[in-house]
């Protein structure tokens, strides 16, 4: 069910990448946050009446709990007079209302097409696999400390939002240097680079982009039922299939927390659990933070869970640990927040440092300037 309302664009409150956030006063008088993409709806001025998703607003949802601009029925983008005269025919948000045609990176009238056809190995390339989108930022900032200069590419899957311009982490990541290039796998779109799946998303960053690092990981949101299998994190177990089944060198980036309130999150969340332990199944390397001082008591809990986790998958998963200096001032100077699940660094320090340690064991496989080459294997 959707729930629609109108309104008119009251003021502009912010914009990035594709993407331009306003405040639209709906008929009750109250003024509501709301999003609109500049390839859907155009860039709208004060006074433009609007159509307005109001769903998930309404219901009070987190990552997406804001009003979405369906169209602004008096104010039209300009009208593509041949659209068989557009580039692509990749569908995504297929058979939606707000479905979309792309170029895809691997289609007929790519360029890229010909390196792409018969393309079927990453010959070795570090998969950096995470859980949750707000990961990317601290495993970024893990590379980065170990190795400025590595270029790394980040494969967005469809599991949180579709469009990744919903996104102001990549936009200030993109703005910052700190990302090569970003390919939007799925139904998700946007990216500088489209793919059908994980595999061909892969492929397109190792033999488009020339990434020495690529970063998987769904867009912004996650969805869970608090049940064993319901939530969308799974994603990440098939993502480390499709980078083992392509010769790539996944690195699985552990979901932790310290602050987390729910048992089933707090260590090493289930989803990590459920995801490498159950749903992927080639060999892949699983990073663990050496954490200790105030962060030791987390720290031991973590390192017995993924003990227990690669133990029980018969020498699939490797783990090493990996040490975390150098780690807190490099996180602390992203150039965009740390956030997750609401929480800012301070408040799940082993979090953000868990993915950090998965960015610089990555690195480490790669760089010849590593300076941390004192990872121990358990």
């Amino acid at each position: 069910m959707i729930q629609w309302r109108r309104g008119v664009v009251d003021e502009v409150r912010s914009r990035w990448a594709g993407a331009i956030e306003y405040a639209v006063r709906v008929p009750s008088g109250d003024l509501v946050r709301a999003l609109g993409y500049v390839d859907t709806v155009g860039a709208l001025d004060t006074g433009t009446e609007v159509l307005l998703n109001t769903t998930a607003l309404e219901r009070g949802l987190g990552t997406g709990g804001l009003a979405i601009v369906v169209a602004a029925p008096d104010a039209l983008p300009d009208p593509v007079d041949d659209v068989s005269r557009v580039p692509g025919h990749v569908v995504k948000a297929r058979y939606t209302p707000s479905q979309t045609m792309v170029l895809g990176v691997d289609e007929q009238d790519s360029e890229h097409h010909a390196t792409l056809a018969d393309a079927d190995d990453l010959t070795g390339l570090p998969v950096v696999v995470a859980d949750l989108h707000s990961a990317l930022p601290a495993i970024l900032a893990g590379i980065r400390e170990t190795d400025q200069t590595l270029r790394v590419a980040y494969v967005m899957t469809d599991g949180g939002a579709l469009p990744i311009d919903f996104s102001r982490t990549v936009a200030g990541l993109r703005d910052a240097g700190w990302l090569a290039a970003s390919v939007t796998v799925g139904q998700a779109f946007g990216g500088d680079l489209e793919a059908v799946n994980v595999h061909t998303g892969l492929l397109a960053a190792h033999h488009v982009v020339g990434a020495d690092v690529v970063v998987v990981a769904q867009g912004p949101g996650n969805l869970g039922t608090g049940t064993r299998w319901g939530f969308s994190g799974t994603s990440a177990g098939e993502a480390v299939n499709a980078a083992g089944t392509l010769g790539g060198q996944p690195v699985c980036s552990l979901r932790i927390s310290q602050a987390d309130p729910r048992e089933r999150h707090l260590g090493v969340s289930h989803h990590s659990l459920t995801a490498y332990g159950r749903v992927s199944l080639v060999p892949a390397e699983v990073p663990v933070p050496r954490l200790d001082g105030d962060l030791a008591d987390i720290g031991a809990r973590v390192l017995a869970q993924a003990r227990e986790l690669c133990d029980s998958s018969g020498g699939r998963l490797r783990l090493h640990e990996v040490g975390c200096d150098g780690l807190e001032p490099a996180l602390r100077k992203t150039p965009v927040p740390l956030r997750t699940m609401g929480r800012g660094y301070d408040d799940d320090r082993a979090g953000f440092l868990g993915a950090a340690v998965a960015g610089r064991f990555a690195a480490e496989l790669v760089s010849p300037t590593s300076r941390h080459p004192g990872r121990r294997r358990r």
